[in-house]
């Protein structure tokens, strides 16, 4: 669940990202898994016949290890852009500000550091 405060905008990355709505210091914890708040969801237990919830899962979820099994943020978190220099870094199940984020400045992570797919593949899977 995110920890500051954020909105979403166009982006120049890719569609629609997600933007400090005000300044975001150096260290300051940006979001943290909240098991109350977002999802964890094995792709094993969705039918294959349910391709909307299956997409829904590969595009806006991360997959952390090998396992089928993807976190979907329950907020705007899941609008967070990939970049190879973001400006927050994801250690464990939180993500926090490398840098001072300036109020409408968006907010980046590697996508690499946190999901498995990315990592191996080297890029997001979108709408099939």
């Amino acid at each position: 669940m995110l920890r500051v405060r954020t909105y979403l905008a166009p982006s120049e990355i890719e569609g629609i990202g997600l933007f400090a709505a005000e300044p975001i210091p150096r260290g300051s914890l940006i979001w943290k898994f909240n098991p109350t708040f977002d999802m964890k969801v094995d792709l094993r237990d969705v039918p294959e016949d349910d391709v909307y919830v299956r997409e829904t899962l590969m595009r806006y979820g991360y997959q952390p290890s090998e396992e089928p099994v993807y976190i979907l943020c329950g907020d705007n978190a899941r609008f967070m852009n990939h970049s190879p220099t973001p400006n927050a870094d994801d250690v464990g199940d939180i993500t926090i500000a490398r840098v001072d984020i300036a109020a409408g400045e968006e907010i980046t992570c590697n996508y690499a550091k946190f999901d498995h797919r990315f990592a191996e593949s080297g890029f997001a899977v979108g709408w099939a």
